[in-house]
């Protein structure tokens, strides 16, 4: 008997129904955290987890280009707070009157709370000086790397864990802090650890910052509309 084309489970290495929902739930329920971080230090077993799906990531040339640096000594993780907090002030005089007030009161206290922060690198010189598929696309590398971010974070949603990505600080700060090598970008500083509540919305919308687009609007057929050309 033929079976139909369209139906899912002959595709190659296709998830059956209950697998394919618990993959989208993990998508659609994935928060950045940032002051919900319960004390409680993870499991070793457990972030073993997380950091191989993360390095299972895909990877332009299969090159690779990530590490990851785990930081939990509480002496550290204040002094990058620190770093932090000076460029944290700055961003805040970047905002003016009723907005500058919503930023300001945004609890960004991660870095502190959380057990477990994980700064995730890039070493664009793994692949070599010609990589398969950067050849004219130099951020290719950095792409990945972010492809790597995502795997995690995905990962510790499914396994009942927070992250907060925290990208308020100057890169030099926190290369001077850990001693990341001049060569070496830093892409990632996640906040990592259990978590009292996930918001059932991202928490910029929940507090009135910022809605989610629809997403109509951002999917165009063919060429991109009024561009002029026909």
């Amino acid at each position: 008997m033929r079976t139909e084309p369209w139906d899912p489970l002959v595709r190659a290495g296709a998830f059956s129904c209950e697998d394919r929902q618990a993959v989208y739930r993990a998508i659609e329920t994935r928060r950045d955290v940032r002051d919900q971080f319960l004390p409680d230090p993870l499991p070793d077993d457990l972030v073993g987890r997380l950091l191989h799906a993360a390095h299972s990531a895909p990877s332009v040339g299969f090159m690779q280009p990530w590490n990851f640096l785990t930081v939990r000594s509480e002496a550290t993780r204040r002094r990058v707070h620190a770093a932090f907090e000076t460029a944290n002030a700055e961003a805040a005089a970047m905002f003016e009157g009723e907005r500058q007030g919503q930023y300001r009161a945004l609890k960004l206290e991660g870095i502190l709370k959380a057990p477990l922060s994980i700064c995730v690198t890039c070493d664009p010189t793994r692949g070599g000086t010609v990589v398969l598929g950067r050849t004219h696309n130099p951020r290719m590398d950095v792409y990945s790397t972010v492809c790597a971010v995502q795997n995690l974070w995905l990962a510790a949603r499914a396994e009942g864990v927070g992250v907060g990505w925290v990208s308020i600080f100057h890169d030099s700060d926190v290369r001077d802090i850990l001693g990341i090598p001049e060569h070496i970008e830093i892409v990632a500083w996640l906040c990592v650890g259990f978590v009292d509540q996930l918001y059932a919305e991202p928490e910029l919308a929940v507090k009135g910052w910022r809605q989610r687009l629809p997403l109509e609007e951002l999917v165009f057929e063919e060429r991109w509309p009024d561009s002029g050309v026909s």
